[in-house]
C-alpha cells in the first residue's frame, strides 16, 4: 500500500490512514478500514512524510510501537502489523528542530536511511527516461512523436549540463517532454522546440525568489551566521550553493562558477578556489551534496 502524504490534510489524512466509522464527520457515509488496516502483514509505503500533521504523526507512532490504533469516530482500537517505509525531500531532523515533526516519530522509523540522488545526480537516467517519457506519451496520446536527430542532441547537451537543476526531478523531466511532445509540428521534435523548452525551463530553475534564497540558506547557515552577511552576499552564496548542488564534482563545479577566468589563466585550480570560498560561510562541498539527495527511511 502507498500513499502521498502531502495530498491528504485534517480529517482526509486521518482517513486515509487509521480509517473511520460511519458518521464520523460529514460525508462519512459508511465505515472505512484505512490504508494502516489494509497493510496488515505487509508494506505501507508513506511518500511525503514530513507534510504529516502533528496528530497524524502522534497517531501513527503508536500504530508502530503498539501495531493499535483508533480510527476516526470509533471508541474500539484496530489492529495492523505492518512494515512501513517512508520517503521525503525534506530534512526531518531540522523539522524536529522547528517543531513541524516529532522527534520520537524520527527515531523510531529512522532504523533504515536511504539518501536517493535526485535527476541532476543520475546524468545516467536522463537518455533513457527520455525516451520513457516518450513512449508514455504515445500511449496517453494515442500518436508516435519522435526527436530530429539535432534536436534530440540538443536537449541532452542542455539535460546533461550543470546549469540543468532538475529542481523538480522526474516531473521537470515528464512535464517538459509532454510540452514538447504536444508542440512538435507533425509529430516531430524541432531544435526550435527544444529551444522554446530549454529556456522555459532555464527562466524556471535560475531565478528564485528572496523568499526561497533564504531557505536555501537557511539550510546552512545558522541565524546569526545571516545576520553577518550583506544581502549581495546571500545572492551570491546562494548562487553558488545551486551550482555544487547541481554539480557531480568540487571541479566541476569550479569549472562552472570560474569559467571566464579560466579562459584567462587567471587561475590554475577552480576546485581550489571554490573550495576556500566556500570555507569564507563555513561551508563545505560534501555538505551541501549531502543535501541534494531525498532520504528514505524503513522501519523493522
Amino acid at each position: 500500500m502507498d500513499v502521498n502524504c502531502a495530498t491528504i490534510r485534517g480529517d482526509a489524512a486521518m482517513s486515509a490512514l487509521f480509517g473511520h466509522v460511519k458518521g464520523a464527520f460529514t460525508g462519512a457515509q459508511k465505515d472505512r478500514a484505512g490504508l494502516l488496516r489494509a497493510a496488515d502483514k505487509g508494506v505501507l509505503f508513506l511518500d511525503e512524510i514530513g507534510e504529516l500533521g502533528l496528530d497524524e504523526q502522534a497517531m501513527l507512532l503508536r500504530a508502530l510501537e503498539e501495531k493499535t490504533f483508533l480510527p476516526l469516530g470509533s471508541d474500539s482500537e484496530a489492529y495492523s502489523d505492518f512494515q512501513l517505509i517512508a520517503g521525503t525531500n525534506r530534512d526531518l531532523f531540522a523539522a524536529v528542530g522547528q517543531g513541524k515533526f516529532r522527534e520520537d516519530l524520527l527515531a523510531r522509523i529512522n532504523l533504515w536511511t536511504f539518501s536517493l540522488p535526485g535527476l541532476r545526480n543520475r546524468a545516467e537516467d536522463i537518455e533513457p527516461n527520455l525516451d520513457f517519457e516518450l513512449d508514455r506519451f504515445a500511449e496517453r496520446a494515442g500518436r508516435r512523436v519522435t526527436f530530429s536527430r539535432e534536436a534530440r542532441d540538443k536537449f541532452l547537451h542542455f539535460a546533461l549540463s550543470p546549469v540543468a537543476s532538475w529542481a523538480g526531478n522526474f516531473r521537470d523531466l515528464n512535464a517538459a517532454v509532454r510540452r514538447m511532445a504536444t508542440l512538435a509540428p507533425g509529430g516531430r521534435i524541432s531544435t526550435q522546440v527544444v529551444d522554446e523548452e530549454t529556456a522555459r525551463l532555464y527562466a524556471a530553475w535560475h531565478n528564485p525568489d528572496a523568499s526561497k534564497q533564504g531557505d536555501e540558506l537557511g539550510q546552512f547557515l545558522t541565524p546569526e551566521q545571516l545576520k553577518e552577511i550583506d544581502a549581495f552576499d546571500r545572492a551570491q552564496v546562494a548562487y553558488v550553493i545551486g551550482v555544487c548542488k547541481r554539480s557531480r564534482s568540487l571541479s566541476e563545479a569550479g569549472r562552472t562558477l570560474f569559467g571566464a577566468s579560466r579562459t584567462r589563466k587567471s587561475f590554475s585550480n577552480d576546485a581550489d578556489r571554490l573550495r576556500k570560498y566556500l570555507a569564507r560561510f563555513g561551508l563545505e562541498f560534501s555538505r551541501i551534496q549531502s543535501a541534494a539527495f531525498s532520504p528514505v527511511f524503513a522501519t523493522d
